[in-house]
């Protein structure tokens, strides 16, 4: 696992009726939704430490910390962007970042942990046997 503090990574879609919170039922008006808005910060940073992961290895998001700050309509473009700040063993902590073509619209912090994938589903899965 080489992942450094600095390490950065982006996500961006387009704001559609499915992604608003009247759709998916967070909200009255058909604005970004926040769960959306969450999905698009994780995205970002998951994607980052997908190339520096060994094989088999993956990363589950454990904690974030966001506010969502300004709404934004539908038609308009939407990033976020995340930027490692810190790594203890496993965990690895995020600055994120969403904005739209206004400028930001959420700020705060991720974590995510490093897994390897065939024990963590193993595990999850033993849920069901009781």
């Amino acid at each position: 696992m080489s992942i450094e503090i600095g390490l950065k990574g982006r996500a961006e879609t387009i704001v559609t009726t499915e992604n608003t919170a009247t759709a998916i039922g967070s909200g009255l008006v058909p604005v970004f939704a926040t769960p959306h808005m969450v999905a698009l910060m994780e995205n970002a940073a998951y994607t980052s430490l997908t190339p520096h992961l060994n094989e088999g290895e993956g990363s589950v998001g454990t904690h974030l910390d966001v506010a969502h700050s300004a709404a934004t309509p539908v038609g308009m473009k939407v990033w976020a962007e995340s930027v490692v700040t810190c790594v203890e063993g496993r965990k690895v902590t995020f600055q994120v970042r969403a904005f739209d073509e206004r400028g930001e619209i959420g700020s705060g912090s991720h974590e995510r942990f490093i897994i390897n994938g065939e024990k963590f589903l193993a595990k999850a899965q033993s849920k069901l046997e009781g």
